[in-house]
């Protein structure tokens, strides 16, 4: 039994082959730890396409001096699907709002949806005053919001969400936007 006792102190009390198994160790961690900071640049990058997206959404509707329709509608949505490069659905809803200072409320005149999403009524947007920016009486302004399904690369942590952008512009070039179903 001593002779078993004395290799098994020997081998207790030997140091080469500790940076092996400290690479073993910790090299698993390293990945992943790797990996995460990967998927959460991925992930803000992500967040702002979305938003970039957006602002220039609204800034192509917001410069239209004629009425959109549901073709152009159909191509702000195939654009902001291009500039996000995304994999997940996209939805999208442009909305005009204007504001009745009378009442101190807000009103829709339409709104219109792309995706799973419903449009907003006058209803919904009522008492947006922490949404909607501070307006003079029956000043319109063009809402459009977007979502898309975002999952990580990687599962390291993060879950698969739905990454929604809010952007709001008056109208450069007339009055208001205007629909038109034809």
């Amino acid at each position: 039994m001593r002779p078993i006792l004395s290799a098994l102190k020997g081998f207790l009390r030997r140091e080469d082959g500790t940076i092996a198994l400290e690479t073993m160790i910790m090299m698993p961690l390293i990945f992943w730890a790797y990996l995460s900071m990967y998927s959460i640049f991925d992930t803000y990058r992500m967040y702002n396409l979305n938003q970039t997206a957006t602002y220039t959404i609204g800034d192509a509707i917001s410069r239209e001096t004629q009425a959109i329709d549901p073709d152009y509608l159909r191509g702000m949505q195939e654009l902001f699907e291009y500039m996000t490069r995304g994999t997940g659905e996209t939805a999208i809803r442009v909305t005009s709002i204007w504001f009745d200072a009378d009442e101190n409320r807000y009103y829709t005149d339409w709104s219109q949806v792309r995706g799973w999403i419903s449009p907003l009524n006058s209803g919904d947007v009522r008492n947006w005053h922490h949404k909607l920016p501070v307006m003079p009486n029956n000043e319109r302004v063009t809402l459009v919001e977007t979502w898309l399904d975002f999952e990580p690369k990687f599962k390291t942590g993060l879950e698969q969400r739905e990454i929604h952008n809010f952007a709001f512009t008056r109208p450069r070039y007339a009055p208001r936007t205007s629909w038109s179903d034809s």
